[in-house]
């Protein structure tokens, strides 16, 4: 089962770099590359974070793929 987000695509589309919201996340840089390149899937809590910095559904920006886990 794998994760597919539209993390980078939303964050670009607000002209913010990877640093700027890491900054404002409170987390590394490299935690928002390894989400955006899907090396990392983030808590539910910081998805929710995600999600409500952007005003948007959590299921706007983070899919599961191949359906749910058993």
């Amino acid at each position: 089962m794998a994760v597919i987000n539209r993390l980078r695509e939303i964050r670009e589309a607000q002209h913010l770099s990877q640093g700027q919201l890491a900054e404002i996340l409170a987390v590394s840089r490299q935690t928002i590359n390894a989400i955006e390149t899907g090396k990392y899937n983030p808590s539910l809590e910081l998805a929710l974070h995600i999600a409500g910095y952007f005003q948007r559904p959590v299921e706007e920006i983070f899919k599961i793929q191949g359906g749910v886990a058993k």
